[in-house]
């Protein structure tokens, strides 16, 4: 391993490297350890927030902070416990275009793409709480009328900010951070039974992959959030889509996996609270609990990690897996709860760089976890997991890269 000065970046690597070497890590600024794997085969860059991250599979062990740590030069070990220190795959065609990540605007401009039940409702949350994180909310929807009755309604909610505009369909990638809330199918109140997210999904994935493409061809290198159903295969459709060619060949031209992220799992904790607040047998939940997994099939609640059960866990999975359906049983589409904890309240807190639920690129999918938006840098929250709940997270992300 070595350092080198490259392009005013300090890289450590262990390839041969065209930079020029340094006898020693300066003390102060950013330093990037180049890696390499296959483009897209998972993160191209992240945060190195523990040593152990430099030598871990990533997979379901990234998440888990037992992973004992490689040894490292002292000086290493200090820049990343300062957190100096960032990932990016130099296998990848662009790798340079990774060394220099867009700063952090104080305020961002949000484009919000369909304004049916979720997104209608995700944008009173935007427009009620984003004052100090969101510069103009930007509405758009392809039906007729509907994004001028939305800024007519929502011009009129006493903020300052965010400004709320109609964006046609052209600009709506004219922005920081995009929601893609658009969806041709939304089971009706009849449907009772199944994952009703997953029925979503082929009539959906050809509407994000198309809107994934345009962010291809502007050049996007905003946020490309997806809230429409099921979240997390959409969010893998649009970035594997936005990185093919014409001629439907991976060509890595397309969106970096750290821009894409998925808003599904904040409801899904929420869920988990709300029955761990009614039920003494999950209070455990409340301290000391954590979600994982998709919006969906596949979701994993531990009921505690400290005094992790199995059999409790499952149950209170079960109970909030199935909660959108306990709605449809009274009638009524799941919709309220879904907006604005996994959307407005998740979003907010990921754009104040505060730890939320969401679903970031690993290994090759789009996994859920708590989570937060370092300055320099994706990082899940890294925790001593109990083997039972390592191997359940392994069973969902297997289950998540069997969705085509």
């Amino acid at each position: 391993m070595a350092y080198y000065s490259y392009k005013n970046h300090v890289i450590y690597t262990e390839d041969l490297f065209s930079g020029q070497p340094l006898n020693r890590l300066p003390e102060t600024g950013e330093v990037i350890w180049l890696f390499r794997r296959p483009p897209l085969a998972g993160r191209e860059t992240f945060a190195v927030t523990d040593p152990a991250l430099l030598t871990v599979s990533e997979g379901p062990e990234t998440l888990d902070a037992s992973t004992p740590a490689p040894p490292l030069p002292p000086e290493l070990t200090a820049a990343i416990a300062a957190g100096r220190v960032r990932a990016v795959n130099g296998a990848h065609p662009r790798w340079e275009e990774l060394l220099n990540l867009p700063p952090r605007r104080e305020k961002v401009r949000v484009s919000l793409l369909a304004l049916g039940d979720v997104g209608s409702t995700l944008a009173m949350g935007l427009k009620l709480l984003g004052g100090d994180v969101i510069s103009t909310l930007g509405l758009c929807d392809v039906r007729e009328k509907v994004p001028e009755r939305w800024e007519f309604e929502l011009g009129q909610i006493a903020t300052e900010l965010p400004r709320v505009e109609i964006v046609r369909p052209e600009a709506v990638f004219d922005c920081d951070v995009f929601l893609f809330c658009a969806s041709r199918f939304v089971p009706d109140t009849a449907v009772k039974k199944g994952d009703v997210r997953m029925a979503q999904y082929e009539l959906n994935r050809p509407l994000a992959a198309a809107y994934a493409r345009q962010a291809r061809d502007c050049g996007f290198r905003g946020m490309f959030c997806v809230v429409s159903d099921p979240v997390d295969p959409l969010c893998r459709a649009a970035l594997l889509e936005s990185n093919r060619s014409e001629a439907g060949e991976p060509d890595f031209q397309g969106l970096f996996p750290h821009q894409v992220r998925g808003f599904g799992l904040g409801v899904m904790n929420a869920r988990a609270r709300y029955y761990a607040q009614r039920d003494p047998r999950f209070a455990d939940f409340l301290s000391d609990g954590r979600s994982y997994g998709p919006h969906g099939e596949g979701l994993v609640v531990a009921n505690s990690l400290s005094r992790y059960d199995g059999a409790l866990s499952r149950e209170l999975t079960e109970k909030t897996k199935h909660a959108n359906l306990d709605m449809r049983e009274m009638g009524f589409k799941p919709y309220v709860a879904p907006a604005l904890s996994s959307g407005a309240l998740s979003l907010l807190s990921c754009l104040r760089g505060e730890w939320q639920y969401s679903s970031t690129y690993l290994d090759g999918v789009f996994m859920g976890a708590r989570n937060r938006l370092s300055p320099n840098g994706p990082a899940p929250e890294r925790l001593p997991l109990p083997a039972d709940l390592l191997a359940r997270l392994g069973e969902t992300m297997e289950q998540l890269r069997g969705i085509g």
